[in-house]
């Protein structure tokens, strides 16, 4: 026997004749020479001449080498008999590799390499590791299998990895030329699928043949909260799995929830077409119902189509597509289109009622880099006004509460020229859900043309008036409708229609005043195009006063003035580096600012406002036009602006520290006011409101606070009409406070992060909600399988059977909202509402929350949700109830998390009879 040292490194192994004396010839040929039977080295009966010479090696322990197996037999033969011999084909296609901890043991006689203890073989794309590997070179098989240690437990279980299919068994047998295997106690992870199999039957590559088998997609595949179990399975993997009778067990118990057999599509690319089961529900006001069933189509990688629909037995019925695409490093999106026929009751009865309602939802990105010179962008939410409140299949309450609708298409486009040319194209919608008035723009065009700066020297120095004097160009034009739900889309909408086209040419400069004050003035040219005038006169047979639209095109031109000086004041207030507040900075920014804009009398015209013809009045024939009227009086307004700002230095808590800590106080403390040169005191009058306003931040940021407040110099009469008096001539304060309000939002929670904020694209933001959940979460009812709440399931929390000292997640949000009118002495509170929502990990697998207010002017309490979740593992169970009001409703959910499996589930919800 010959043994070799071990080495890490991969060597060939060469088998060489083992070198012979003189005697040992001699000898040999006596023999040979009286014998009458051919004598054959190492017993071998095959016809061929075998290698001889060979020495016998029945265990050599040799670590770590690589061996070409295709060297074995071919190796000439030395026997004395001269006979050509052909060498054999070689056993193996390819170089297998191996290695082993303690040993790796080469048997010729049997043909067998023995591996063991942390053994490992690799071929071609296979990759084998496990406690003992037996490679049989003659059959092309290998066996691996397990170690027991010390304690009579299994261990280095065997790794069979073929491509990207991998498979942990308790044992396997491999052919390498028919790639036929069989596998004891096989585990596999397939998709989103853990796969066990007592017995499996490895047919080639593709196809897999599996016997005492159970599925499931929970984490523990030894001990799973359920699977499906079934005795007969065929596997492709990455493609299906087809199984004979299959029985689903939860806890061990089997269910009576059983197929005669069962389809599972694998496919890891992209995804597949298929069924979607609808849910069943009731109502009082509709009957029984199917609700989201239908199909999804998996058309390319690049888009996809999802078709869904929902059947009352009252004969209420709805549909919905939609649709998700998406192109690398170019653009994306997705687009929602939902209908409904709503009937509620039955024919006949006093409460019966019919009415159809819509939803159009499209959101469209382009990536900057697709092309740098133009973006196009999209987001489109419109439809029936009452969509969110009366959907029978929304359960959205940031959407339901939100009055306003929303939706944006624009393109732009930058000329690279000199000057550069700016151009964007755009249609706007907004539509308030409760008045059910539209106001549409189809379309907008803006175009700008960059500022051009005529007196600027050769050195490209910008300083002075003159060389900082420069123009520019601007068009907006724009097409504008409004109109109501009823008339939307209808003739009538578009004969509404108000066109017409603005163009300014600003001329400004700016320019520094004794070093400290910086000075601007401008001078701004207007010229307003339209496509739609009035005549108005008084109508006799109608007793009235009406206008008549003019079309055709006209225009008029005007003309302003503006200047600007302003400063910065810089102050501070030193109290000492050994007190706790060392110092406090004030930053004040005065701005006085004068605009004067004449009168533009020509382009108004006189009427009759009565029969008798005596009553003459002013009008200009513009007042309808898209831009308005140009103003009939001169304006000669004075204006002060002051804004400011404190921020504090404070002695670091941390003695380490010695730098001071900066707080800011005041993130801004701003007031302004005007003055009328040209008022007449009676008509106008001269100094307008001082507004004030301001907001800081407070408790490390976490605090936002904003406030504001109007105060009027003038006293009010009898009849709450201003008057030119002073407030304080009239036996009041120097300024009458007419509003205020104050606003504060406050965000904890238990983690050092910031509470993360919901994903702008989500349903509840498109559709117009708030990104908190202040008034609730939004329940899909397409898919429950999200969680309810922000964060990980796992954030946070530690090992049960530690529960008391397990760290529980918390996070908070706070509202508040005051306001206060005075403007006709009422002194009442307008508005005074506190609004919280809150989440919180009861224990490390259940989660409650709650959104709630108070109205403290009505009263009452605000929406309410109460919210509960149970993390089963592999399933998820929740709870949602808002046990008043008009969006009262409750539901109940229970399913598996895994999307392969989503129609899994209990799902039952109550439906508002308001709907």
């Amino acid at each position: 026997m010959t043994l070799q040292k071990t080495s890490h490194n991969f060597t060939k192994i060469a088998f060489k004749p083992l070198q012979t004396n003189l005697f040992n010839i001699v000898l040999l040929s006596i023999f040979l020479s009286i014998g009458c039977n051919t004598l054959y080295a190492q017993e071998l009966r095959s016809t061929q001449k075998p290698a001889t010479g060979l020495k016998q090696v029945d265990s050599v322990k040799i670590i770590n080498k690589d061996v070409t197996l295709k060297a074995l037999d071919s190796i000439p033969s030395l026997d004395t008999i001269k006979k050509s011999i052909k060498p054999k084909k070689a056993i193996l296609d390819g170089k297998v590799r191996y290695k082993a901890a303690q040993y790796a043991k080469i048997d010729q006689k049997n043909k067998l390499i023995t591996l063991y203890d942390q053994a490992e073989l690799y071929y071609q794309d296979i990759e084998l590791k496990a406690g003992k590997i037996v490679l049989d070179y003659e059959k092309n098989e290998v066996y691996a299998g397990r170690l027991k240690d010390s304690t009579g437990k299994f261990t280095q279980y065997p790794n069979f990895k073929q491509g990207a299919n991998v498979v942990e068994p308790d044992s396997i047998r491999f052919n390498f030329k028919t790639k036929k295997a069989l596998i004891y106690n096989s585990r596999s992870d397939q998709g989103e699928f853990k796969i066990k199999a007592a017995i499996t039957k490895k047919e080639n590559d593709s196809v897999y043949f599996l016997k005492g088998a159970r599925f499931t997609t929970s984490k523990d595949i030894e001990n799973p909260e359920y699977y499906f179990q079934t005795n007969k399975v065929k596997f492709i993997p990455g493609k299906k799995v087809v199984t004979g009778f299959t029985n689903m067990v939860i806890a061990d118990v089997p269910t009576p929830i059983a197929l005669p057999f069962a389809y599972f599509p694998m496919n890891k690319e992209t995804s597949v077409s298929g069924l979607i089961l609808p849910s069943y529900n009731d109502s009082n006001a509709r009957g029984f119902s199917l609700q989201n069933g239908g199909y999804y189509f998996a058309l390319s990688d690049n888009y996809d189509l999802t078709v869904l629909g929902d059947y009352y037995t009252n004969g209420s019925y709805g549909m919905r597509f939609e649709s998700s695409y998406a192109k690398k490093y170019n653009f994306s999106g997705n687009v929602n289109l939902r209908f409904e026929n709503l009937i509620t009751s039955e024919r006949g009865f006093p409460d019966y009622a019919k009415q159809k309602i819509y939803n159009i939802q499209w959101s469209h990105t382009r990536d900057a880099k697709a092309n740098p010179n133009s973006t196009f962008s999209a987001s489109v939410n419109l439809g029936s006004s009452k969509y969110f409140q009366q959907s029978i299949n929304l359960a959205n309450i940031g959407s339901n509460l939100n009055n306003t609708l929303s939706s944006s298409i624009s393109y732009s486009k930058t000329f690279n020229t000199i000057p550069q040319v700016r151009m964007s194209l755009a249609a706007t919608h907004s539509q308030n859900t409760q008045t059910e008035i539209i106001n549409m723009t189809l379309p907008t065009l803006q175009l700008s043309v960059d500022r051009v700066y005529p007196f600027v020297g050769k050195d490209g120095v910008k300083k002075g008036f003159i060389k900082n004097l420069n123009l520019q160009y601007n068009l907006n034009a724009r097409n504008e409708i409004t109109t109501t739900d009823s008339l939307f889309f209808k003739p009538q909408m578009f004969r509404d229609a108000r066109l017409g086209a603005q163009h300014s040419i600003p001329i400004s400069t700016n320019f520094k005043i004794f070093k400290y004050f910086s000075a601007s003035t401008s001078a701004n040219y207007n010229e307003v195009w339209t496509a739609k005038t009035i005549e108005r006169s008084y109508d006799v047979d109608q007793s009235a006063v009406v206008d008549k639209d003019i079309n055709g095109f006209d225009a008029y031109r005007t003309y302003s003035f503006s200047s600007s000086l302003g400063t910065t004041i810089y102050g501070t207030f030193n109290f000492g580096k050994d007190k706790k507040v060392q110092s406090i900075r004030h930053v004040m920014r005065p701005n006085l600012s004068y605009s004067y804009t004449p009168s533009f009398e020509k382009y108004y015209d006189t009427y009759a406002s009565d029969a008798t013809g005596t009553i003459i009045q002013d009008y200009s024939r513009f007042e309808n036009a898209l831009f308005g009227s140009p103003g009939k009086s001169n304006s000669n307004i004075l204006g002060f602006d002051l804004s400011n700002t404190f921020e504090a230095k404070v002695r670091d808590s941390d003695s380490t520290k010695v730098e001071p800590k900066k707080i800011m106080l005041l993130n801004n403390l701003n007031l302004s006011t005007s003055y009328n040169l040209d008022a007449d005191g009676v008509t106008s009058l001269a100094l307008a409101p001082v507004r004030v306003s301001g907001g800081t931040n407070l408790f490390e940021n976490k605090m936002n606070v904003n406030f504001g407040a109007t105060l009027d110099p003038y006293a009010i009469d009898n009849s709450g009409t201003r008057i030119n008096t002073f407030n304080i001539n009239n036996g009041g304060s120097l300024l009458r406070m007419t509003s205020a309000n104050l606003t504060l939002n406050y965000s904890i929670s238990s983690s050092t992060k910031d509470k993360k904020s919901k994903d702008k694209n989500s349903q509840t933001t498109r559709n117009g909600g708030r990104e908190d959940d202040l008034f609730g979460t939004n329940i899909n009812l397409n898919d429950n399988r999200q969680s309810q709440f922000d964060g990980s399931e796992e954030e946070g929390t530690d090992v049960i059977s530690e529960f008391f000292r397990s760290k529980l997640p918390w996070d908070m949000t706070f509202a508040y909202s005051l306001t206060y009118g005075n403007d006709k002495r009422q002194s009442e509170i307008t508005g005074n509402s506190i609004m919280i929502s809150a989440n919180a990990t009861l224990t490390p697998k259940w989660k409650a929350g709650i959104s709630t207010g108070y109205d403290f002017v009505q009263n009452g309490v605000t929406f309410t949700q109460l919210r509960f979740e149970r993390d089963l593992l592999s399933w998820r169970m929740d709870f949602n109830w808002t046990p008043f009001g008009t969006n009262a409703n409750w539901g109940f959910f229970i399913g598996i998390k895994s999307g392969i499996l989503s129609d899994l589930k209990f799902d039952k919800r109550s439906t508002n009879t308001t709907r």
